[in-house]
């Protein structure tokens, strides 16, 4: 039997040696865990979520939506179980994420064809490989990929609290999601006043030391709440405290709330929620002290306080074609965060598309070009085609895809329209991969 090698048993990986897997080659799936774990780890399982417990929008008009859907078409490990320990979200996916990692971990263990191997690797693989060890990737690793690839780069991230949900006081907390959609999320209301004092005790408060660096080049799409306040007083009340969509939540003095923290369910039996938005790098006396100014969570108990670390990413458009392999040497491939997708799902796609081109490469076929029409292609063109002045890391969005000829001017129509035909291209790309596998079988 053919034999490739993964690395890293993060969401990439772990759905790229899967489909690696089910494609009849066998796969060396290396993890460092249980031996060694970064700064963000706290399990030994696989497919750990060290930020939210979020996957965001399900909807189809939304992009990450769109690339949830067309990652199920095309068989995903990471999606399947994702939506068997979903948690109550609204209109988002969220999961358990101890269930999550733990059912992914089960897969990956009984698949005939996986090999779990838990040892650090320090050496690019000679043999054909997936390299998918996330942004937190360091030490001798990471200088070895500097030194073949001759650069990197890297940002900041950082992941909100957990608060358990019997220390928290319902009686300053209601239960909505916003426009009507359920009940799924708890919502601290605050008043103008109450709102001020928050924002100046946050924007004063004393974070904890990042001794490395000097400069901090923060990722925006999860900033550090402190320093979102720091743009401005209101920031928050526009941004993840807005308090809209949320007609029966009253404040303390009866009215409608000036800003509302919602908190998110983060286990599948309801006792630990996550504060939405709330990623953070204050210092841990600091976030219960700061935090605590919400109403319903002046003695909130934490099982997990926020942290920030670094992440590491490659100059992917020098280096990377749309298949995730690597200019330099065909078979080499990498996948997840350290390729300049941004997201649990974005990672999860670049692993699927990884996977499958690995495997096809190693069977002597051609590669599988999903196209911007998908999201899984756009994420991929976007990294190994960006032609502009600073590469930056990216989620799923409608504005990288291949626009429509013709489209509707109703943003809502527009992106429902490219949906459709996303899902019609990744359609046709399942029914020729299935059918070539059944040729192949036949052979």
């Amino acid at each position: 039997m053919k034999s490739v090698s993964v690395i890293g048993g993060g969401l990439a990986g772990c759905e790229a040696a899967y489909v690696i897997a089910e494609s009849g080659i066998h796969v060396n799936l290396f993890e460092m865990k249980p031996g060694k774990h970064s700064p963000a780890h706290k399990t030994d399982d696989l497919c750990e979520l060290v930020c939210s417990n979020s996957l965001r929008s399900d909807k189809l008009d939304n992009a990450v939506g769109l690339l949830k859907e067309e990652l199920r078409r095309m068989d995903s490990l990471v999606m399947r179980i994702a939506d068997e320990t979903r948690v109550p979200a609204g209109g988002a996916l969220a999961v358990d994420r101890t269930d999550f990692s733990k059912r992914i971990t089960e897969e990956l263990k009984k698949h005939p064809n996986i090999e779990l191997i838990s040892r650090e690797i320090t050496e690019i693989p000679t043999e054909p490989a997936v390299i998918a060890t996330g942004p937190l990737t360091d030490g001798a690793l990471m200088r070895n990929i500097e030194n073949l690839l001759g650069d990197s780069l890297h940002f900041f991230d950082a992941a909100a609290p957990i608060v358990t949900l019997e220390s928290l006081d319902m009686n300053r907390i209601s239960r909505a999601s916003r426009y009507g959609r359920g009940s799924d999320y708890l919502n601290c209301p605050m008043t103008m006043r109450e709102y001020y004092d928050f924002v100046r005790a946050l924007v004063s408060a004393e974070t904890a030391p990042l001794h490395e660096f000097e400069t901090v080049n923060v990722f925006e799409g999860c900033m550090p709440v402190e320093v979102m306040a720091k743009r401005g007083d209101l920031t928050l009340a526009y941004g993840p405290l807005k308090p809209v969509g949320l007609a029966e939540c009253t404040a303390s003095d009866g009215k409608k709330p000036f800003a509302v923290v919602q908190l998110r369910q983060d286990n599948s039996e309801g006792t630990l929620f996550n504060i939405v938005g709330f990623q953070t790098n204050l210092r841990f006396g600091e976030q219960k002290r700061v935090f605590g100014m919400i109403p319903g969570l002046a003695n909130a108990e934490y099982v997990r306080y926020g942290v920030m670390h670094r992440n590491s990413f490659l100059q992917s458009p020098k280096h990377l074609t749309p298949f995730y392999s690597l200019r330099e040497r065909e078979d080499l491939f990498f996948a997840g965060q350290l390729t300049g997708v941004e997201g649990y799902v974005e990672s999860a796609s670049s692993g699927l598309a990884a996977g499958i081109n690995l495997a096809r490469l190693v069977n002597n076929r051609p590669q599988i070009d999903f196209t911007r029409r998908t999201a899984i292609g756009a994420l991929a063109h976007y990294i190994s085609e960006y032609n502009g002045s600073s590469f930056q890391p990216m989620n799923a969005n409608f504005g990288i895809m291949e626009t429509l000829p013709d489209a509707p001017r109703d943003k809502r129509r527009r992106f429902e329209a490219l949906s459709q035909r996303a899902l019609q291209t990744v359609d046709s790309i399942a029914a020729k991969l299935k059918q070539q596998e059944r040729k192949m079988i036949k052979a």
